[in-house]
């Protein structure tokens, strides 16, 4: 991937954020954050997102759910224990059977993390369509211009 552009390096444009607290065992021999946990924190975030954005069952009758099948990381700073991460997620794209997540961290204020996950909505193992319906129910968490 890229380097992000510096539009997404802006907090203020994504419409979901929490925190999560880092531990000592997350650090490596570099005492920072290990890429690895940052990938787990990163999944921790987007389903913390998809909670709170309603974002499960895409299918009418909520049988539906979603799969990453892409994943791209760009670390651009140190993260070190023990100040929490503020995570930050919005849908950057959604298509006809796919949709694309956007998500920053920070550290004090400073960006460590940028990431693009791509997720396939499924309904019994198959790739399924995404409804006029959900796709106007989840507008209201896209990046903001």
């Amino acid at each position: 991937m890229a380097k992000p552009e510096p539009a997404l390096l802006d907090p203020a444009r994504y419409p979901f954020r929490c925190s999560i607290e880092t531990r000592y065992r997350d650090l490596d021999s570099n005492l920072h954050l290990n890429n690895g946990v940052i990938a787990s924190l990163l999944e921790e975030a987007r389903v913390r997102f998809h909670r709170s954005a309603d974002f499960g069952g895409f299918s009418a009758d909520g049988a539906g759910s979603a799969m990453v099948v892409s994943l791209a990381i760009e670390f651009l700073g140190q993260s070190h224990f023990p100040e929490p991460l503020d995570m930050y997620v919005g849908l950057a794209r959604i298509g006809n059977t796919s949709y694309e997540l956007a998500q920053l961290v920070m550290q004090r204020d400073q960006v460590v993390v940028f990431a693009k996950a791509t997720l396939v909505t499924t309904r019994q193992g198959a790739p399924s369509a995404i409804s006029d319906e959900r796709r106007a129910a989840v507008q209201a968490w896209t990046l903001k211009p």
